[in-house]
């Protein structure tokens, strides 16, 4: 769910806040009976936490509280304070690894899952973050994160758009920054969760665009290679129960058979291009609050169209929704349904100054200065 501020919770950790305590447990119960985990997204680009000086002890206190409070089975931290990372002093990962011992110390391994999200450069080496960047973090804590969802995205109009640029060899402006690079620079292979936009338009991520076709295509050859951490995404509804089976492919498919990897390249080279399962399949969203300014009116609820962020373990059998099943939005949660039906957006109590500012965030590329 996104996202968790130091300010406290914003879009759907907000809605999920807004629940009843009996209206959280029955959904939760759900989720664990398909498999899923809930997990709450922390910062995203709207925060910059070590360049707005916050105490990461005193910030990873607060939230590990909410997550406790809350009942969810975890934390995804997306740091995304770019002007710390880039005057590469060693402070903003500093600021991250005291953060991410002070959450593992109030939310311990094994009862809760701690994962970051990274933008995919700063998990390569010979870059311009001489202090390391996630190289470092990982040095020093990565031990305590259990993966990573790494954003293979928003990092330059060619990147990561091929199996190989994505698996085995990034370019010159993201040097040894691929999958299996990463894995060269000291990360632990089934960690690196590969991050891709939910749609093959500009509604998810500017630029690193993949068709589900292609995108299974290069989770084939990854699984050939010894790859098994899983697929990310930015966001739902596009990447929805269609995209998540289309991406799972002949490697990981839906019915929970073993599946095969493959080394091929047959999808390599090719451009990333629409497919029938990247467009027209998502939910219809009839938000009854569709204005796009702030009327001063706290009172008024928000628009709950596309502030909903799914991170679902793919690779699961049985996990996702299958092909045929449809979502609708019932008391700020989306839950799914077994008839075909218009998605239709019921708003939750929201303060609108809050929705305004932190809906729909996106994900930052990180400047080389």
């Amino acid at each position: 769910m996104s996202f968790l501020l130091s300010s406290g919770a914003a879009d759907m950790a907000m809605a999920w806040q807004t629940l009843s305590a009996s209206q959280r447990s029955t959904i939760k119960q759900q989720y664990q009976a398909a498999g899923i985990k809930l997990l709450v997204s922390a910062f995203g680009s709207t925060e910059t936490p070590t360049t707005s000086g916050m105490d990461a002890t005193q910030v990873a206190s607060q939230m590990a509280a909410w997550v406790k409070q809350y009942g969810v089975d975890g934390i995804d931290v997306d740091y995304e304070d770019s002007a710390a990372m880039n005057k590469a002093d060693g402070k903003a990962e500093q600021w991250i690894i005291d953060f991410t011992n002070a959450l593992r110390k109030e939310l311990p391994q094994g009862q809760y899952t701690l994962t970051h999200a990274p933008m995919a450069p700063w998990m390569g080496s010979g870059t311009q973050w001489t202090s390391g960047a996630y190289v470092t973090v990982n040095t020093k804590v990565g031990s305590s994160i259990d993966w990573y969802n790494t954003q293979f995205y928003n990092q330059g109009a060619s990147e990561y758009t091929t199996c190989d640029g994505l698996l085995t060899k990034s370019s010159s402006n993201n040097p040894k920054s691929s999958v299996f690079e990463i894995q060269a620079n000291g990360f632990e292979l089934n960690k690196i969760v590969i991050g891709k936009p939910g749609s093959t338009g500009t509604g998810d991520a500017t630029n690193g665009q993949m068709s589900t076709s292609m995108l299974a295509g290069c989770v084939s050859q990854a699984k050939g290679k010894g790859w098994n951490a899983g697929v990310m995404s930015w966001e739902y509804p596009d990447a929805n129960s269609l995209w998540i089976t289309a991406v799972r492919g002949s490697a990981y498919p839906i019915d929970g058979s073993s599946g095969s990897g493959s080394s091929s390249s047959s999808t390599d080279s090719a451009s990333p291009t629409s497919s029938a399962t990247d467009s027209g399949s998502a939910p219809t969203f009839v938000p009854t609050d569709a204005g796009s300014s702030s009327t001063g009116d706290d009172s008024l609820p928000a628009s709950a169209g596309a502030s909903a962020s799914s991170t679902t373990s793919i690779w699961t059998p049985g996990a996702a929704a299958t092909p045929t099943s449809t979502t609708t939005f019932n008391d700020g949660m989306w839950t799914p349904s077994t008839t075909p039906a218009t998605t239709v957006a019921t708003p939750v109590p929201q303060r609108r100054n809050e929705q305004m500012s932190h809906r729909m965030v996106r994900r930052r590329v990180p400047t080389v200065l």
